[in-house]
């Protein structure tokens, strides 16, 4: 496999993660009704990114292959948690 090849694969690995937590970072204070505790869009996003390429590698190293729905599964749970964290409630 030569480096345009593993770069693509590796892309298309994270690309899950990158989505989800950017989606997280930018629709979450709009659905659920609150304000982010500190930090920009941006870095919430980098960060949940962070978050699920970890939970992308474990399903990886757990069920051996990629693509697998627990891993998804595992991926929304793990985004989700790592963005509850930045936000607040609203009255506060």
């Amino acid at each position: 496999m030569g480096p345009f090849d593993f770069a693509n694969h590796l892309l298309n690995f994270v690309a899950p993660a990158v989505f989800v937590g950017f989606f997280l970072a930018l629709t979450a204070p709009v659905v659920l009704g609150v304000r982010p505790r500190a930090g920009s869009w941006l870095g919430q996003g980098i960060l949940n990114s962070l978050v699920g390429c970890c939970a992308l590698a474990a399903g990886l190293w757990f069920f051996g292959n990629d693509g697998k729905m627990g891993t998804y599964a595992g991926l929304l749970l793990a985004c989700s948690l790592s963005q509850l964290a930045f936000l607040r409630p609203a009255g506060k």
